[in-house]
């Protein structure tokens, strides 16, 4: 006889994996035990003769339930104690090593057809789930992922549900934590905005039909609540617009399947299958011309947010309406977090929905929506959460400390760095509202505690900028526990962020960093930024950017005609000229003085030097007519890009390179000028030229300072901004036939929502000196 104990990390808690090896060791007769243990990994011991103990860890990996990833099995040759059976012991609290805590996972298939077959228990059972689908993360209070530490802990199995659990031929709910059924689930109900129970029979039917009369309902979700409104009738929008206080920025449509949604967008079959995957984010498409949504749901915009039904009670209620689609936005108030229980949600959303369609299971992680879209045929993520977070990312080296990110500002993750993996949380927001601080405060200590990250010893990073509530939070986190706190500026967090993601180390790369606004070493504001990243230890030098922009406040982002005025004041353009501009392009006289404001504070010096991509495309988005104001972060670059869908290029100006206090300089004002100069009627041929040609003096400022320098051939490309079409058709095609290539994130979001990670991969670069 043989013994082995085993110790298996990756994801494999909350998927199904322990009644898998229970039925594989029962299939091939060997003897033993599996167990979840306190890192979210799994132990199993187990013995028999030796050739059958081999096949046993051999088929692990082969046979492994579909949800289920096994990084590294741990083989350790122990001495058989002569167990007589095997069985899936009762969880331990004891630590042998870290592993992954299961994200919320779609609806799996199987799920789905118990849900519409009437001869099935679970006929238009919401909450059905499965060990290979449902919600993990967003119901669990600690690790080990047993059902007692999560919100499901206080539902009683029935005596159908207990059988099932307790039986090991059952493929899909033996030791399925989050079993339930009719008789012993969470309950559904319908209340009006005062709490008062409408119907509680059969909420989903009433629900819908109040839905199809252009009633707006609050929907409790898996990860949080949402908004779900007719998305064909003007008015509907029009009024759900006016409520949420949210003008112009787009609403998500949630279908019941991607048939429904081939009706409102051009779709891949590599896009189906994504939409369809367990992770089903919302993912931008191009609108199909015939489409029925209402053009209030993503005004001015070239591509529609879609996403499939990832429960059964969101396809329950698409089934009762007539589109078989809805609008289905975060419920929140605009710009904080998504409310995940009722006291938020009678609160905050009362004055914007009619109805609330609530359960009794807690919500313990809000989780929002994973977003992706597509930049020059690759899948790029602008929102990390849902069916993707926690799970961790390897590295290529590992961590001498553990490490605790804490990003930034806007798009916040935190992130956690240990052994030779980074953790990044679901994304959690912008760090304006209190709600998202106390997210941010509950997730950490929740990951912290999980991961069993050492707080005597770690190393605290957070955003050089001062002002920063995150590098706020991280001193105060760093005082209490005594550690040493880092400060890494924003874009070298950009860069490192792409290398880290594609396991780079060693030698030097060249970054290009392009956003909206991030602190500069010399006090300015960076947002165009071409850094030399050297990826043995992390240093770094700033040898090129673009021509920095007057900032004279927060006022700006949010109006930026009055960058355009401060921009014309530099450039000495008299003040009747300015009004002039602004009036052709449609500003009231109103506007107009508010913009003479930034005119004059820029004549007097008071203003902030920005080299800010953002801000740049803000002007244009202006000049061309795209966006008038930032109702939405980067709402001006988005209005740009979908106008620039439509357009051809014509021909561009020159735009050279200049050198500049050691800094060689993308003449950006050239483009500004030619813009005010241009009178062409063909703004989306307008808009396209400028972004293809910065992108292509993007490549040019690239490849003049890689001249003679030792570098790597992969040019790191990072920030808000990289996610941008035709910013990156300009860059690859300066790049064309060079011997660089282009690398961008892969798992992580090049905007904000990334930046934690480039913040722990530093650490673990600095720390190889």
């Amino acid at each position: 006889m043989r013994a082995k104990r085993i110790i298996v990390i990756g994801l494999v808690q909350g998927v199904g994996f322990r009644p898998f090896v229970d039925r594989l060791a029962r299939k091939l007769g060997v003897k033993g035990y599996v167990r979840n243990i306190g890192g979210s990994e799994v132990e199993i011991w187990v013995e028999g003769p030796p050739d059958i103990v081999e096949e046993f860890v051999r088929r692990l990996e082969l046979e492994k339930p579909p949800p289920a990833f096994l990084e590294e099995i741990r083989v350790e040759e122990v001495t058989p104690v002569g167990f007589t059976g095997f069985g899936i012991k009762p969880s331990a609290s004891d630590f042998k090593a870290r592993s992954n805590i299961p994200p919320d996972l779609a609806m799996c298939h199987d799920c789905l057809l118990e849900v519409l077959n009437p001869g099935d228990r679970r006929y238009r059972y919401p909450f059905n789930s499965c060990a290979w689908c449902g919600p993990r993360y967003s119901m669990i209070h600690r690790v080990p992922y047993d059902r007692e530490n999560t919100s499901m802990g206080k539902y009683h199995l029935c005596g159908d549900c207990l059988r099932e659990y307790n039986d090991p031929d059952n493929l899909r709910r033996y030791h399925a934590q989050g079993i339930s059924c009719p008789r012993d689930g969470p309950r559904l109900s319908l209340q009006d905005h005062k709490g008062s129970v409408i119907d509680a029979e059969k909420p989903i039917e009433t629900a819908a039909k109040l839905i199809e009369e252009g009633y707006i309902i609050a929907v409790k979700g898996i990860g949080g609540y949402h908004l779900a409104a007719l998305a064909t009738d003007d008015d509907v929008v029009a009024k759900l617009r006016a409520r949420k206080k949210r003008p112009s920025k787009p609403f998500a449509i949630m279908g019941i399947d991607t048939i429904v949604l081939r009706r409102l967008v051009y779709m891949s079959d590599e896009d189906e299958e994504l939409l369809n995957s367990p992770q089903a984010p919302i993912l931008l498409l191009p609108k199909r011309e015939d489409s029925p949504v209402s053009s209030l749901v993503s005004p001015g915009l070239s591509h529609e947010g879609v996403f499939v039904a990832y429960s059964p009670l969101h396809y329950l209620l698409l089934k009762e309406t007539k589109d078989k689609f809805l609008i289905m936005t975060s419920g929140n108030l605009s710009g904080e977090p998504m409310c995940r229980n009722e006291e938020c949600a009678f609160k905050e959303l009362g004055g914007i929905a009619d109805y609330f369609l609530v359960h009794d299971r807690e919500i313990v992680h809000r989780v929002d929506d994973s977003v992706v879209r597509k930049t020059r045929g690759r899948y790029v993520l602008l929102r990390r959460s849902r069916g993707y977070a926690p799970l961790w990312i390897r590295l290529p080296g590992r961590f001498k400390q553990d490490v605790v990110a804490f990003g930034s500002d806007l798009n916040n993750t935190i992130a956690l760095g240990f052994e030779d993996k980074i953790v990044v949380s679901p994304y959690i927001g912008d760090l304006d509202e209190a709600k998202a601080l106390r997210d941010l405060v509950g997730e950490l200590d929740f990951l912290v505690r999980s991961f069993r990250v050492d707080t005597r010893n770690a190393i605290v990073v957070s955003d050089k900028h001062p002002g920063y509530m995150s590098s706020k939070i991280a001193g105060e986190f760093s005082a209490a526990h005594n550690l040493r706190h880092v400060r890494i500026q924003h874009h070298l967090a950009h860069v490192l962020s792409v290398a880290g993601d594609h396991g780079l180390t060693g030698g030097r790369v060249i970054g290009l960093a392009i956003d909206g606004l991030g602190w500069g070493d010399d006090d300015t504001i960076w947002g165009g930024e071409v850094l030399l990243v050297d990826l043995d230890n992390g240093s770094y030098q700033r040898l090129g950017s673009i021509r920095p922009l007057p900032l004279t406040s927060d006022q700006d982002t949010l109006k930026p005609a009055r960058l355009l005025a401060g921009y014309l004041s530099l450039r000495k353009q008299s003040v009747e000229d300015v009004a002039r501009l602004l009036r052709d392009r449609g500003f009231s006289e109103k506007e107009i003085r508010e913009c003479l404001v930034s005119y004059k504070l820029v004549a007097r010096g008071f203003y902030k030097p920005a080299s800010s991509t953002g801000r740049l495309i803000d002007i244009a988005s202006i000049l061309i007519g795209a966006s008038r104001e930032r109702t939405y972060d980067g709402e001006p670059a988005i209005r740009l890009e979908a106008l620039a869908f439509r357009g051809g290029l014509v021909d561009p100006p020159e735009v050279k390179l200049v050198s500049e206090n050691g800094l060689l300089l993308v003449d950006s004002w050239r483009l500004i000028d030619w813009l005010i100069e241009d009178n062409s009627e063909d703004k989306a041929s307008l808009a396209r030229t400028f972004l293809v040609t910065l992108g292509e003096a993007f490549g040019r400022l690239v490849t003049e300072i890689a001249k003679g320098r030792d570098v790597r051939s992969e040019i790191l490309v990072s920030g808000g901004a990289a996610v941008n079409e035709f910013i990156i058709e300009g860059l690859e095609k300066t790049l064309a036939g060079s011997n660089f290539s282009i690398l961008m994130p892969r798992r992580i979001p090049p905007n904000d929502g990334g930046i934690s990670f480039g913040q722990a991969y530093y650490v673990l670069l600095a720390s190889a000196v």
